[in-house]
């Protein structure tokens, strides 16, 4: 059992002893609870009582202050109006002598304007004078400023005229520079057409080459340089009856419309490079000088229906100085040996391929002189005109402006220009 059970109760006139149960506590409780229930309801009840008693004298307080403030604010307003009417009695008389004593200082002061009014009358007309005066002066100087703007703008529009002219002639000139421009590369996609036509021309005409050489000559080695390799395009090794190699010679065929100088100089490096002992160029179009097979600049020209003879002579060629090269290598001290390589083929070509060179830097060191002297003497112009130009813009803006010296020389550096 819970320890509160063993808890016992007296009673006060009994003296009886007896232990709570559930239901004696909460009958207590309910009547504790309904005691304290009555006494709040009595308090509240209490409370609305003095609130009301409160607001029944705050009303009446209220009252009685708002009756005083009446008779107070009746009781001041009469003082003060019987004041007024006092002082309004005893000042009309200080009133009457300061409206008299005004009445005499506007009299004054009117006078005093009317006097006024009259010299600014008198400054108004002579204001209105200098004014027509000043206004004549200004039209004067408005027609003169109206003849220097018209001459200005009359310039102005000249300039305006030359600088479009100016353009117009550029404009042109560029467009007939754009139509040159189209023209060239018509004409170069006219070139490149024709040209893959005339490269399958020209490779056909090596082939045959090629196989012509093998069935004129079949103790030679013909061999074709490949496409893309820089040489000739055919290049024959003479064989003699033994078998033994004599010399070298090679070919460039070439099947255009127009023979052109640069082949001889290409051929003749090629002819360098590879050894070779005689160069030949088989082409369709012969130099504008010469009408059939010749030598020009140390390499052979033919056209290639004559290829079959010079080739046959110029191989003959080829094994009699091997042949007689062959016969000198017995002789053998150094003078005949330095003789042989002095004029050997191969000496004679290296020099002139030495001199050769020379010559092209010599023509080129002239060619670069010439073209610098040429370019630094357009630049003298150039120079001369910019200075005469400077001189007219300088004198044009001493002229507007009207003043003696203009600072525009060029020769001071990077002090610009300066108006003194």
């Amino acid at each position: 059992m819970p320890e509160y059970m063993s808890t016992t109760i007296i009673c006060p006139n009994c003296q009886h002893q007896f232990a709570p149960t559930d239901a004696m506590r909460d009958e207590v409780e309910k009547e504790l609870r309904g005691k304290m229930l009555e006494w709040q309801q009595k308090k509240e009840e209490d409370f609305k009582k003095k609130e009301t008693h409160m607001q029944q004298q705050l009303q009446q307080l209220e009252a009685a202050a708002a009756k005083q403030l009446d008779e107070e604010r009746r009781r001041i307003t009469d003082a003060v109006s019987a004041q007024i009417r006092k002082q309004l009695a005893g000042d009309y008389e200080v009133q009457l002598k300061m409206l008299q004593q005004h009445l005499a200082e506007q009299e004054e002061k009117l006078s005093t304007s009317r006097q006024k009014e009259l010299e600014f009358l008198r400054r108004e007309q002579e204001l209105l004078t200098k004014e027509k005066e000043l206004e004549i002066d200004l039209q004067k100087m408005l027609l003169q400023e109206r003849t220097v703007l018209s001459e200005t703008i009359r310039r102005e529009e000249t300039e305006k005229n030359a600088l479009k002219e100016t353009e117009y002639k550029l404009r042109m000139k560029e467009l007939e520079l754009q139509l040159e421009a189209q023209r060239k590369l018509a004409e170069e996609m006219k070139r490149k057409a024709e040209q893959g036509s005339m490269q399958l021309q020209g490779e056909a005409q090596e082939i045959e080459l090629e196989q012509l050489l093998r069935a004129r000559f079949p103790f030679d080695l013909v061999a074709e340089v490949g496409k893309g390799v820089r040489g000739a395009d055919c290049i024959q090794t003479v064989r003699n009856s033994f078998g033994q190699e004599c010399g070298r010679i090679i070919y460039e065929s070439k099947r255009t419309q127009a023979f052109s100088h640069d082949w001889i100089e290409k051929l003749k490096t090629d002819m360098r490079s590879l050894g070779a002992d005689i160069a030949v160029i088989v082409t369709q179009a012969m130099p504008k000088d010469m009408d059939c097979f010749g030598e020009r600049d140390g390499v052979w020209i033919c056209s290639f229906g004559e290829v079959t003879a010079l080739a046959a002579v110029l191989r003959d060629l080829v094994v009699r100085v091997y042949t007689a090269a062959k016969n000198q290598e017995n002789k053998g001290d150094k003078m005949t040996l330095l003789y042989t390589y002095l004029t050997s083929s191969e000496f004679s070509q290296q020099w002139k391929a030495i001199r050769e060179g020379f010559m092209t830097m010599r023509l080129s060191i002239q060619k670069e002189r010439d073209a610098m002297e040429k370019l630094w003497k357009a630049r003298e112009k150039q120079l001369e005109k910019v200075l005469l130009n400077a001189a007219h813009i300088k004198g044009s803006i001493e002229g507007i402006a009207g003043m003696d010296q203009v600072d525009l020389d060029l020769e001071q550096g990077d002090q610009g220009y300066m108006l003194e």
